[in-house]
């Protein structure tokens, strides 16, 4: 190789950097996988703000429902790795749909980048009130005398709540009759109407309900109690110990984002994060704020698929 081209080498590999040191250079698009109004929607709407003034350009929402949420992070997963189209994540794209189907368009840890975690919705198992438990120990004691008797109400087959009650079976050694419903409110209604006995619900749904004393709450499915109600014991304090399920979101690129660009892309979010704006906004909607590096992020991700795929695997729960 002659020095000419020794020469054009080096200058293409001290440029390199300045091609993405520019980024961002255009508006840069967060994919919610799921339609507008829900909870992963305004998670996406609490953070673009922020971001678009912290990384000096237009942060837009682009929602693309369907499909229990893959139609859209598979959209992100194929998406060309500059940066531009980023997507909210959340346990039902990355970690519960994979376990549930495995022949998704995407895989969750293999085709994308991690950048942080960025909020969790704890769960809360709620009652009726008719139910004789006061807390998760006596509810164990009643479902286990009444063996395929209590019934438990869930958003639908494969969803966060259904999940969350079957770890819930698995962890207590109790078995209750599922019953399914197209989506949480319809769910709820029922819970109040005293036609189901017990939902592992979002707190942010529930929180009403529970404050005006329709349904009784017993505790909440993640390992710290909620700061928005903190009276409420944990899973882990009631007796089921390291028991924790929560709807958790995370921003995620296409796996071959270069890594300057992911981690800019990661500072920015940080420093969003830390805005007492961000976590006023947060609490109004019953979430936690979460931060972590990418790798953290890569491994959450690994361990929480792990943890649906054996639910799934010892429920038996099969889905076309």
């Amino acid at each position: 190789m002659n020095s000419r081209h020794l020469l054009l080498m080096a200058s293409l590999c001290a440029a390199a950097p300045t091609v993405h040191a520019a980024y961002p250079e255009r508006a840069i698009r967060i994919i919610v996988p799921y339609p507008p109004g829900g909870n992963i929607d305004i998670t996406a709407r609490a953070i673009a703000p922020g971001l678009t003034e912290a990384l000096g350009q237009q942060v837009v929402i682009d929602n693309r429902g369907g499909a229990g949420g893959t139609i859209g992070a598979e959209l992100a997963a194929k998406a060309a790795p500059d940066g531009y189209t980023t997507v909210l994540g959340s346990t039902g794209t990355l970690t519960t749909a994979p376990a549930l189907y495995p022949r998704l368009g995407y895989d969750p840890v293999r085709d994308f980048a991690t950048t942080t975690l960025v909020s969790s919705v704890p769960l809360v198992m709620v009652i009726h009130p008719s139910v004789p438990a006061k807390n998760v120990k006596e509810f164990i004691a009643i479902a286990k005398s009444r063996p395929g008797r209590i019934t438990m109400a869930s958003a639908g087959s494969g969803t966060t709540n259904h999940l969350s009650g079957e770890l819930f079976q698995s962890a207590s050694g109790t078995k209750m009759i599922h019953i399914p419903y197209k989506g949480s409110g319809p769910a709820l209604i029922d819970l109040m109407g005293g036609q189901v006995d017990v939902h592992f619900d979002q707190l942010s749904s529930s929180i009403g309900f529970i404050q005006s004393g329709k349904l009784r709450a017993l505790a909440v499915t993640t390992l710290k109690r909620s700061a928005q109600m903190p009276a409420i014991p944990t899973m882990n304090e009631s007796g089921l110990p390291g028991f924790d399920a929560s709807t958790f979101t995370g921003i995620v690129l296409p796996a071959a984002t270069p890594r300057d660009v992911v981690m800019k892309l990661h500072t920015a979010l940080i420093k969003v994060l830390r805005l007492k704006a961000t976590r006023d906004s947060f609490a109004r909607f019953g979430a936690d704020v979460l931060e972590s590096t990418p790798e953290e992020f890569s491994r959450f991700i690994r361990d929480d698929l792990a943890k649906w795929s054996k639910v799934v695997r010892e429920a038996g729960i099969k889905l076309e």
